[in-house]
């Protein structure tokens, strides 16, 4: 910065610095209403994620109740006449979050005492493993033929695919009912694996993943020698490995928590999975249905919390090569 002869700043000099305060004072007050920005947007999504959380910690920390304060605070909700009918709750249900004292007995009476908990949890297991596995199996095929083979009949046939994916599940449960019914597989597993496995979910989300991924570097191991399995097995399978760990966390988290399949095409009880179970619970096995919806809630837990990484990856993932 020059001086002038008599030691003062000249008038450009002046303008250079109050544009370079003016500069600072800017810049410090969009980066207070930044701050601000974040701090509020942080403070609605924190809310956002107590209410979302508070039914589970809900669930979690009643199932630790013993039964008479499980009746103590919500027997009201559950108490029903000598008819059958539901009692009117003329006082507030005391929500707790902490009990009194700790109790185990529902988590002994469910693992220990009452094998039918567990042959539902184990019911819902063999329900719906065989169709996250074969469904990919599946989808990872049908996903390989859409996108290297293209044409009118192939897309006709896709466009199927992505009408069946929007119908809601309950539009085409008596369809399935009446195959189920004519091909004799009613009341047992298949019923339940064969729509599974051949639903078009998957297909359409891996095809979409799958065409990403530049022809360029098939035809490239095409020229090599390679053949359409070797191009698959070697090429496309190991791209979309986020994309079909996110699939699969998806399907997983779909039929875990089916209801109206078991219900109808399942007439025999001894089938059913835990979750259509959950519902049959009486009133005077309420701290059991805690106990029971906390042993539930673990294998979704486990499963997205190990496939993180993966479900993140297949939802963001936007090139067919990682750099």
């Amino acid at each position: 910065m020059k001086l002038q002869s008599d030691g003062r700043l000249g008038a450009g000099d002046k303008t250079l610095e109050q544009w370079t305060k003016r500069n600072k004072k800017r810049k410090r007050m969009k980066h207070a209403r930044e701050l601000v920005r974040i701090t509020l947007l942080t403070t609605i999504a924190g809310c956002f994620a107590v209410l979302f959380l508070m039914p589970i910690v809900l669930t979690v920390t009643n199932s630790f109740m013993s039964a008479s304060e499980i009746s103590a605070n919500y027997g009201q909700v559950f108490a029903t006449t000598n008819t059958g009918g539901k009692v009117y709750i003329a006082e507030k249900v005391n929500l707790k979050f902490i009990p009194d004292m700790v109790s185990f007995s529902q988590y002994i009476t469910v693992l220990l005492k009452s094998p039918e908990y567990l042959l539902k949890f184990w019911n819902s297991v063999i329900l719906v493993v065989p169709i996250v596995a074969f469904q990919l199996l599946v989808a990872a095929g049908a996903a390989y033929g859409f996108t290297r083979y293209r044409g009118r009949i192939k897309e006709i046939i896709f466009f199927v695919y992505i009408i069946l994916m929007l119908m809601p599940y309950q539009v085409t449960l008596v369809p399935n009912y009446l195959v189920a019914q004519w091909t004799h597989i009613i009341d047992t597993n298949w019923a339940i694996w064969l729509p599974g496995i051949f639903s078009p979910f998957a297909v359409y989300l891996l095809t979409k993943y799958m065409r990403r991924i530049p022809t360029s570097v098939m035809e490239a191991a095409q020229i090599d020698g390679a053949g359409e399995w070797q191009i698959f097995q070697k090429i496309c399978l190991p791209l979309c490995k986020g994309a079909m760990c996110s699939i699969a966390i998806l399907i997983f988290i779909d039929y875990w928590n089916m209801v109206e399949q078991p219900l109808i095409l399942l007439s025999d009880q001894e089938r059913h999975p835990l979750s259509v179970f959950l519902s049959k619970i009486n009133a005077g096995e309420i701290g059991l249905a805690f106990a029971v919806a906390t042993i539930y809630m673990v294998p979704p837990i486990l499963v997205f919390l190990y496939g993180e990484d993966y479900l993140v990856e297949g939802i963001t993932y936007q090139g067919g090569i990682k750099g």
